[in-house]
C-alpha cells in the first residue's frame, strides 16, 4: 500500500518532492522519484511484502518502470507460472510480478490479477504510459490531461500543487447531493478519477490518451441453480480463501472487528489461519451508538487478541479539523472520523488490517433494502394517488413522517432510492438538480433482475465504489495503515450476483447466507439485536459538545462562502437541528467539510512548498 506519482510535464525537482511530500502519509517508509527519458515517476513506499530495499519504487524491470499501489493478493501463484515461462525475479514483491506478468500478456495481464490496486507502468519501447485501477475501485487514481501532458496520483491535492486548477461547481453539487463526488470527476475540472475497472494507456509521441473497460458487473450473468446448502458451501470456502490469501504480509497483521456480521465472519475465518488474532474495535459513550460490547463478546468467543479504542467528542474535533489533509476532496460519510481514530490506533500494533467492507451491497444487507422492498409495491398505482397519499402523511408530526411524504411521491422506485442514499431533502440547495445526474441508472433497467437485484447491483457501482472505499483508503492510509477486504474479493462479489434472492434476503432475514456460515463459528444469538451502522453520535454532539463549533463555523458569513446554497433556508436548517426538531446532522456534516476543505486549499498548498 502506497502513494504513486508521475508526470510528462518538466517539474523541478523542488516541486516533485513538494508533491511526494503532499501525500507522505500514505507511504512513510521510503519515498523517492526517478527521471526517465521525459517522463517523472515517484513514489511513497510503505512496506508490507519484501521489506527489503530491493522493492522500492520506482521499479525497474527490463525495460519497464512501474509504480504501484495496493497489493496482488495472488502473486504467489502467477510468479510461479510466470516462472515456468521463463522469467526472472530478484525480489520476493507482488511488483516484480505485475511488470512480468505484462511483458507476457500485455494489457491483460489485469485480467490475472486479484487484488486491490493502481498502477503505471512506463514502457521504455512503445514510449507509453500504461496503467489500471482494480475493478471494484479500492484503490484511488486521479489523472490530470491536456492534450498534451499527462499527470497522475493517489491524491489529487498532489497534482492541483504547481498548476492553476478551477473549482468544479457541477462536481461540488453533487457532493452536496451524494456526500462524495462520483467518478470520474473530482472537486477540480482539470482532475479526473480513472473509473474502476478501467484500464488506460498515453502515448508520449503523440500525446493520445485512451481509457477502457476490462471489468463491470455483468447484470445478465446467469442464476446460481446449485441448492442452499451447496451455494453455503461453496461460498464458505471462496470466502476461506479470500480471508487465506489476505494474510499474507511481511508485518504485523489484524482485523477490525466492529461486532457485526461481516467483519465477525472475517475474523472468525482468519483464525483459522492464525493464533490469538489481533482484533480492532471503537468505544463511544453515547447510549444508542456502542457497540464495543458487542465486538468483545465475540473476540473472547474467537480467543482473539483484542483491543479497544475509544473515541470522544474532543478527539472527533481534532480529526475534523485535519479531514481534508487526508481527503483532499469534500467528502461527507461521517463514519470516516471514527475510520480514522480507528486506524490511528491499530497502527500502534499493526499494519495491516482485514475489514468487513462489502458485505452489505453483495448480500442486501442495508436496512433501505427492507425499506425499498415494502414500499415499492406502491409504485404500481399512478402518482397521482401516491401523491394524494403523500399529502396525508406529511399531515403527520415528525421529520421521519415528512421524509416518506416525500419519498413516496417521488417519480419512479429508482430516483426514490438514489436519492435516498443522498439524504432525500434538498430544499437548502439552490439548484439540486445539478447534482441529481444519478450514474449507472441503467441498473435499473435490466428485466432480468429483481428490486433487491438491482440495488445491490446499484450499491456495488455507486455506493460501494464512491463511499466505503474512499473512505477506508483515506483514513487507513491517513496513519499508513494497509485495509484489506475479503468480501470484496472479485470472485466473491460475481457468485453473491448470480445467488437467488432468497438466499441472501429471506424471509425478512437479510445477508442470510453469511449469517449461516458465520452461525458455524459463533453463536446465532450473539447476533439477535438490530443492525447498527458504523456511526458517530454527530446528532447529538453538534447539539451538546459541539454546538458552539457548528455555530461559529455555520454562521450566515461563513455560509455565504459556499457555492451552491440558499443561505438562508440552510441557517433555518441548522436552527431546526439545534432545536430538536429534525435531525439534520447529515446536512450540517456536509456543510462543515465543505466549509474546512475550502478554507485549507490555499493554506495548505502554501505551507507544502514551504516545507519541501
Amino acid at each position: 500500500m502506497c502513494g504513486i506519482y508521475g508526470s510528462t510535464a518538466n517539474y523541478t525537482d523542488n516541486e516533485v518532492r513538494a508533491k511526494l511530500a503532499r501525500a507522505q502519509f500514505r507511504g512513510p517508509d521510503y519515498s523517492c522519484f526517478e527521471r526517465v527519458d521525459s517522463v517523472i515517476l515517484g513514489h511513497n513506499r510503505l512496506a508490507i511484502l519484501d521489506l527489503d530495499h530491493r522493492s522500492d519504487q520506482p521499479f525497474t524491470y527490463e525495460y519497464l518502470k512501474l509504480v504501484f499501489n495496493g497489493e496482488i493478493y495472488n502473486y504467489k501463484q502467477l510468479r510461479c507460472k510466470l516462472g515456468t515461462l521463463g522469467y526472472i525475479f530478484t525480489t520476493d514483491s507482488d511488483t516484480e510480478v505485475i511488470a512480468a506478468a505484462y511483458l507476457e500478456y500485455g494489457e491483460n495481464c489485469v485480467d490475472y490479477f486479484n487484488g486491490m490496486f493502481s498502477f503505471v507502468i512506463y514502457d521504455r519501447k512503445k514510449q507509453k504510459f500504461f496503467g489500471a485501477r482494480d475493478r471494484l475501485g479500492k484503490k484511488p487514481f486521479y489523472y490530470a490531461y491536456n492534450g498534451i501532458t499527462f499527470e497522475f496520483a493517489s491524491q489529487p491535492a498532489q497534482i492541483s500543487l504547481g498548476r492553476n486548477t478551477n473549482l468544479d461547481e457541477r462536481s461540488i453539487s453533487e457532493y452536496f447531493i451524494w456526500g462524495y463526488i462520483p467518478e470520474p470527476r473530482s472537486a477540480w475540472k482539470e482532475i479526473k478519477k480513472l473509473k474502476a475497472g478501467h484500464i488506460f494507456s498515453f502515448y508520449l509521441n503523440t500525446c493520445e490518451f485512451t481509457t477502457t473497460k476490462y471489468w463491470d458487473l455483468d447484470l445478465n450473468i446467469g442464476q446460481y441453480d446449485g441448492t442452499y446448502l451447496t451455494a453455503k458451501q461453496e461460498l464458505k470456502q471462496l470466502l476461506a480463501n479470500s480471508v487465506k490469501i489476505r494474510l499474507h504480509a511481511d508485518v504485523n497483521l489484524g482485523v477490525f472487528l466492529s461486532g457485526g456480521i461481516d467483519s465477525s465472519l472475517v475474523a472468525a475465518l482468519a483464525t483459522e489461519n492464525i493464533n490469538r488474532v489481533k482484533t480492532f474495535c471503537i468505544k463511544f459513550n453515547e447510549k444508542g451508538f456502542d457497540e464495543s460490547v458487542f465486538a468483545e463478546k465475540i473476540a473472547r468467543h474467537l480467543q482473539t487478541d483484542h483491543h479497544v479504542i475509544e473515541c470522544c467528542a474532543k478527539e472527533g474535533l481534532d480529526l475534523i479539523e485535519n479531514f481534508g489533509e487526508y481527503f483532499d476532496e469534500p467528502f461527507s460519510d461521517s463514519s470516516a472520523i471514527p475510520t480514522l481514530l480507528l486506524s490511528k490506533y491499530t497502527k500502534k500494533h499493526v499494519t495491516v488490517a482485514l475489514s468487513g467492507d462489502g458485505g452489505d451491497e453483495s448480500f442486501m444487507g442495508y436496512t433501505r433494502y427492507r425499506w425499498i422492498k415494502t414500499v415499492h409495491y406502491l409504485f404500481k398505482y399512478p402518482i397521482v394517488l401516491r401523491r394524494a397519499l403523500s399529502s396525508l402523511i406529511a399531515l403527520l408530526p415528525g421529520y421521519r413522517n415528512q421524509l416518506i411524504a416525500m419519498g413516496i411521491c417521488t417519480e419512479k422506485i429508482e430516483f426514490l432510492y438514489a436519492l435516498m442514499l443522498g439524504g432525500l431533502e434538498y430544499s437548502w440547495l439552490k439548484q439540486p438538480e445539478r447534482g441529481m445526474d444519478v450514474p449507472f441508472m441503467n441498473i435499473w433497467a435490466g428485466k432480468n433482475l429483481s428490486i433487491l437485484q438491482k440495488m445491490s447491483a446499484f450499491d456495488v457501482k455507486t455506493y460501494l465504489n464512491g463511499d466505503i472505499n474512499t473512505k477506508v483508503d483515506r483514513a487507513s492510509m491517513a496513519f499508513a495503515i494497509e485495509a484489506r477486504a475479503p468480501l470484496m474479493d472479485h470472485r466473491v462479489v460475481t457468485f453473491a450476483q448470480q445467488l437467488p434472492d432468497c438466499y441472501k434476503y429471506n424471509n425478512g432475514v437479510q445477508k442470510r447466507i453469511l449469517k449461516d456460515i458465520l452461525y458455524q463459528y459463533v453463536p446465532k444469538h450473539f447476533f439477535e439485536r438490530p443492525k447498527s451502522g458504523f456511526t458517530m453520535p454527530l446528532e447529538s454532539w453538534f447539539r451538546n459538545e459541539l454546538k458552539d463549533y457548528v455555530l461559529d463555523n455555520l454562521s450566515v458569513s461563513q455560509l455565504k462562502n459556499i457555492p451552491g446554497i440558499d443561505v438562508a433556508k440552510t441557517s433555518i436548517m441548522i436552527q431546526q437541528h439545534m432545536e430538536g426538531k429534525w435531525n439534520r446532522f447529515p446536512q450540517i456534516w456536509k456543510l462543515l467539510v465543505f466549509s474546512q476543505w475550502l478554507k485549507n486549499q490555499k493554506f495548505n498548498q502554501a505551507q507544502v512548498y514551504q516545507t519541501a
